[in-house]
C-alpha cells in the first residue's frame, strides 16, 4: 500500500497511515486501524464537503498524530451539537479530529494519503441525500476535465 507502514507493538502489527492537506501545510500519521467507513449524506456533510455526501473513517483505538501544521488547523463545532469539521486554515482541506471526550478519532477519508485498508461500509442519513444524488454511477466517466 503507498505511504503506509507497520509498526510492532508488543507482537501486535499497526498499521501506519500518512495524510495532508491540500497546500501541503498539514501533514500527520494515524497509528492503528480504522472501525467504520461511512457515507454520510445529512445536510450539514453535504454543506461542509460541498459534494454529495462526506466520506469518514472511524476509529476508537487508533492514534493521531501531528507531523507539522497543527497550528494551522482549527475546528468547527456546529452549534456544539456534535457536528465537528477540522480544516486547514491555509487551504481549507477538512483534516483529522478527535470527538466523544477522546473517544473517538474521526479522519475525512480525502486527506489521506495512504492506500486503505476499508472499504465504505454504508451510506448514512440516506434519506437527507441531494434531488440530484440519484443513478451516479451511469454518469459519464472522463480520465481529465472534458472539452466543451
Amino acid at each position: 500500500m503507498a505511504n503506509q507502514r507497520l509498526n510492532y507493538l508488543e507482537g501486535d502489527l499497526l498499521m501506519i497511515y500518512k495524510g495532508s492537506c491540500l497546500c501541503g501545510e498539514v501533514t500527520f500519521e494515524i497509528e492503528g486501524d480504522f472501525d467504520n467507513f461511512y457515507l454520510c449524506h445529512c445536510e450539514r456533510c453535504r454543506k461542509d464537503t460541498g459534494s454529495a455526501h462526506a466520506a469518514n473513517l472511524f476509529s476508537s483505538t487508533a492514534n493521531l498524530k501531528w507531523l507539522s501544521g497543527q497550528d494551522k488547523t482549527k475546528t468547527f463545532n456546529f452549534r456544539l451539537e456534535g457536528h465537528i469539521k477540522s480544516f486547514c486554515t491555509d487551504c481549507g482541506s477538512a483534516l483529522p479530529n478527535i470527538q466523544m471526550d477522546g473517544k473517538l478519532l474521526v479522519v475525512p477519508a480525502g486527506c489521506m494519503d495512504s492506500d486503505i485498508n476499508i472499504k465504505p461500509q454504508g451510506h448514512i442519513f440516506y434519506a437527507s441525500k441531494a434531488n440530484w444524488d440519484t443513478d451516479l454511477e451511469k454518469v459519464p466517466k472522463f480520465q481529465e476535465l472534458p472539452n466543451g
